[in-house]
């Protein structure tokens, strides 16, 4: 017997349905710049296929550099451990 997919959506289909997919972004939202040191909240929307993990959705970092044109960022995420997630511009806003 094969063991099923343990994949990034795994399990959240419901996340998936109609009424739970993103809303098409603008060009306005696609073309964002943040300096380092900005405070930044991950919010996934747009495309599925390059979102952060979903367990860091509404979290708040820093940047810390620019990489292509994506963000690197900086996430506490508990008092001794700190995260660097590389995330796209599309997915991130102001905190």
């Amino acid at each position: 017997m094969t063991e099923r997919s343990k994949g990034l959506f795994s399990g959240r289909t419901r996340h998936l349905a109609r009424h739970h997919k993103p809303s098409k972004l603008g060009v306005t939202k696609l073309i964002k710049n943040f300096e380092v040191g900005d405070k930044v909240r991950i919010v996934p929307k747009g495309n599925f296929r390059d979102i952060p993990h979903p367990r860091y959705r509404g979290k708040v970092g820093t940047v810390v550099e620019k990489r292509g044109s994506a963000y690197v960022v900086s996430i506490d995420v508990s008092k001794s451990t700190k995260r660097r997630l590389v995330v796209p511009q599309r997915h991130l806003d102001k905190a």
